[in-house]
């Protein structure tokens, strides 16, 4: 059982990460799809639990999960984004998720 005080520094730890925006790619029998995240340390998490339910928005990754399980996929950050103007991540994460998916071929991975 967590003590209370413990309880309290576990959750100011947690408010006080820092979270790293960027792009990522997954990667799974020849297929790649990009995407992007305002915390690149959660986001293979979050995809990777939705494709473990079986709920996963994009049908193409949910059949290559359910056919080839989840040793098949890889989860890669392609570019972290640093700007110091939070107004502009957004912008930001657009154009570059859109130049790594010319790069390499990709489809979105989600949106």
């Amino acid at each position: 059982m967590v003590d209370s005080a413990r309880k309290k520094e576990l959750v100011r730890e947690y408010a006080d990460r820092k979270q790293t925006p960027g792009v990522f790619a997954v990667r799974a029998d020849g297929h790649v799809w990009t995407g992007t995240s305002r915390n690149l340390v959660t986001a293979q998490n979050g995809i990777w639990f939705a494709l473990r339910t079986g709920g996963y928005t994009n049908k193409e990754a949910q059949a290559a999960w359910n056919t080839h399980s989840e040793a098949a996929f890889t989860y890669e950050v392609l570019e972290e984004i640093a700007d110091d103007n939070p107004q502009m991540i957004g912008l930001l994460l657009k154009e570059r998720e859109a130049h790594w998916r010319d790069q390499l071929a990709a489809k979105k991975i989600a949106g």
